[in-house]
């Protein structure tokens, strides 16, 4: 047997020893938390409360063509089409608005049936959201706190979302716009000191000990970056020696 086709059996060995998890009908447990690349990806927001609740915002943010199919608000379709990434169709959704479409987001209400965009979307192999109909979701979307690179999800499950936008205040005051900068300086910090530091264990152990975020949050809020990046590096490179 070759070490692929052993690789294999021995894969599904383990496999059918899984025992999967029960849920009652009609419900979802959205158990495993992933974040997804959606730069340059196709996804298509349908319905007006879709539209009104801000659904179209994080998607740009996170790199994806948005098209969106909802004859209002009127405010807020005038205000994204000037936006090149942007395509508004002011219509009733159609069957055919998920060809081609990577992940959707649809609001129910005023001709738009959650369950029958639920079916469209899975007939194409499309990820659905259906909002506030948990049945008809293939995920759910997290409350988010963007920071520049820095996200911070937080997710009931569908239970309970507006426990997820309460949460999203309470850590939007906690992280503050200093953490933008702060998470550039450390990728860049770590990104300088990888030759140095060769030993994964070794790495890790003094990113551990290095990072004391209040004193570095507070030198970022103090506009004392360079200071910041110093006294890092110090710690980082302690007791290494130079070439």
């Amino acid at each position: 047997m070759s070490p692929v086709a052993a690789l294999g059996s021995a894969w599904r060995r383990v496999v059918g020893t899984a025992r999967p998890v029960a849920r009652r009908p009609g419900t979802r447990t959205f158990g495993y938390p992933v974040s997804l690349d959606l730069v340059g990806r196709q996804v298509v927001v349908i319905g007006a409360d879709a539209v009104g609740h801000g659904k179209v915002g994080p998607l740009l943010a996170a790199g994806a063509f948005v098209t969106v199919v909802a004859d209002g608000p009127g405010e807020a379709l005038d205000a994204l089409a000037g936006d090149p990434r942007v395509t508004i169709r002011r219509r009733a959704w159609r069957p055919e608005d998920l060809d081609g479409i990577f992940l959707c987001v649809a609001a129910p209400g005023e001709g738009v049936d959650g369950a029958e965009v639920y079916a469209e979307g899975r007939a194409r192999g499309v990820l659905v959201n259906v909002m506030d109909d948990v049945p008809h979701c293939d995920f759910a979307a997290p409350a988010i706190v963007r920071r520049g690179h820095l996200a911070v999800a937080i997710s009931t499950g569908g239970r309970s979302p507006a426990l997820a936008r309460r949460l999203r205040e309470e850590l939007g005051e906690r992280f503050g716009p200093e953490w933008a900068p702060l998470v550039d300086l450390l990728g860049e910090v770590r990104a300088e000191t990888m030759p140095a530091l060769p030993d994964f264990g070794d790495r890790a152990r003094r990113w551990q000990a290095a990072l004391d975020l209040d004193e570095l949050e507070g030198l970022l809020r103090d506009g004392r970056s360079g200071e910041a990046r110093r006294r890092l590096l110090e710690r980082l490179l302690d007791g290494v020696a130079e070439d």
